[in-house]
């Protein structure tokens, strides 16, 4: 009997094996050593719990805690918010020492780092690309667990703010589309804020839409948050985080990289180390600029170009407020939407083929001058660093090969000139249009006056 009961304690999967072959004095041992291992946890989780109560109380810290905290089973998942500062990790003593999802940095900060370690931590590094991949597919195996795994704390936000909003959600919690139990925290600071408690709020359970599309999920929880804590949402990101760095790194302000780069990134398909490089190639442009902005004498001396009516439609398309500069968002918009697409290998071949006068497939320095000087109205002095840098073999002409290459790395310059044949096309059908009405009346002439105003208004 004492065998069969002892048998019943251990993991099933062993049953069978140790009734056949296992004596009972070491089915007593496993016994004991798997009771003393749970009593050693309990204990641990005791002894941390009330020494980090200690560790706050020390600092000054005084938790206040309103609602309910579910268990596991109703909750895998503790999203907590808005996250500020090294200090938002006493939500995790006051949750019961939940698993956290941490950066690897974390683990070695004095004191700090050892509770990290101690809650099992989901551990993410920010430089290894399988990280992301990683971090979810843990996530979502401990929040399926079906209990045997303790509930696991997140901060969705994935960096620190001034709790003035809520940025954009990462979707690591809501991937796993189980229901998450958002948790507010508030400080004491008249400063910062006239609250002092924190909050669980009922658990968030996802509709079938919400599991199937995560991003929508992060977002109704962050919605429910926000109103929860009377502050309005933003679209930034940690990514914009980097940016901002990135433009700091670049002498430009750093609210230069705040750009809305997930909804930007969405839309346009791009990924953050390419917005990076357009960030670099704007700082080259705005490095005269104060306050981060491009004006229009800027952007027409970055071009070499003079300021005229094709180079202002472009600056316009570009200058999507209409405030007579481009910002690092406008920029990224711009290249992304106009130039870009327009540096295709037809346009690039019409606009070499506009250069290259005499078709012996080459450009030469006068073809490149008589055309930049009468379309776009460039003396020959800004002309000829213009023409060096296009051609990188210094052999004195432009191949299509150059002139591709060097429209891969400006893209602005496919896009002015399709920009100035559109502008030509479009003069060209205004100078016609006169003649048009004019034989139009003489053909109508027998019609009454009150049509002839209408179809002049039409036209």
């Amino acid at each position: 009997t004492l065998h069969f009961k002892i048998v019943c304690a251990l993991p099933s999967a062993k049953k069978q094996e140790i009734c056949c072959s296992v004596p009972p004095a070491y089915l007593c041992r496993q016994y004991l050593s798997h009771n003393i291992l749970i009593s050693r946890l309990y204990i641990k989780v005791i002894v941390m719990a009330a020494l980090g109560r200690t560790y706050y109380f020390c600092m000054g810290f005084r938790v206040v805690v309103k609602g309910k905290q579910v268990g596991s089973s109703e909750a895998p998942i503790l999203a907590v918010a808005p996250h500020s500062t090294f200090f938002d990790g006493i939500v995790c003593i006051v949750a019961g020492l939940p698993s956290t999802v941490s950066r690897v940095e974390n683990l070695a900060t004095p004191i700090f780092g050892r509770f990290v370690r101690c809650l099992q931590p989901v551990l993410v590094s920010r430089k290894d690309p399988d990280s992301r991949k990683n971090t979810i597919q843990e996530i979502d195996s401990r929040a399926k667990s079906g209990g045997k795994w303790p509930q696991v704390l997140i901060f969705p936000e994935g960096t620190c703010t001034n709790r003035s909003c809520l940025i954009t959600f990462k979707q690591g919690a809501f991937i796993p589309g189980v229901p998450v139990q958002p948790v507010l925290m508030r400080y004491p600071n008249k400063l910062v804020s006239d609250c002092d408690y924190g909050t669980f709020l009922p658990p968030h359970i996802p509709t079938e839409e919400e599991k199937k599309t995560p991003a929508l999920f992060a977002s109704r929880v962050r919605e429910t948050m926000a109103q929860a804590l009377g502050v309005p949402v933003t679209d930034h990101t940690y990514e914009d985080c980097r940016l901002m760095i990135s433009a700091g790194e670049l002498t430009l302000p750093m609210e230069a990289g705040l750009v809305e780069f997930t909804k930007i990134s969405r839309k346009l398909n791009l990924k953050w180390d390419n917005v990076k490089k357009e960030l670099e190639g704007f700082a080259t442009m705005a490095s005269s600029c104060k306050g981060g902005r491009i004006t229009i004498e800027e952007f027409a001396r970055f071009l070499k170009l003079p300021v005229n009516p094709p180079l202002e439609e472009l600056f316009a398309l570009f200058d999507r407020n209409g405030d007579g500069t481009i910002d690092f968002r406008e920029y990224v918009i711009g290249v992304t939407i106009l130039c870009r697409p327009a540096n295709t290998e037809d346009v690039l071949r019409m606009a070499f083929q506009l250069f290259d006068t005499d078709e012996d497939k080459r450009i030469t320095r006068e073809e490149f001058t008589s055309l930049l000087r009468s379309a776009l109205g460039v003396s020959d002095l800004n002309m000829t660093k213009l023409f060096k840098e296009i051609d990188a073999d210094g052999s004195g002409f432009i191949t299509f090969s150059e002139f591709q290459a060097f429209a891969t790395t400006h893209p602005e310059y496919a896009k002015l000139f399709t920009t100035y044949l559109e502008l030509q096309r479009y003069q060209a059908i205004q100078e016609a249009r006169p003649g048009d009405l004019e034989l139009s009346s003489q053909t109508d002439s027998g019609e009454k006056q009150e049509d002839s105003v209408s179809d002049k208004k039409d036209d």
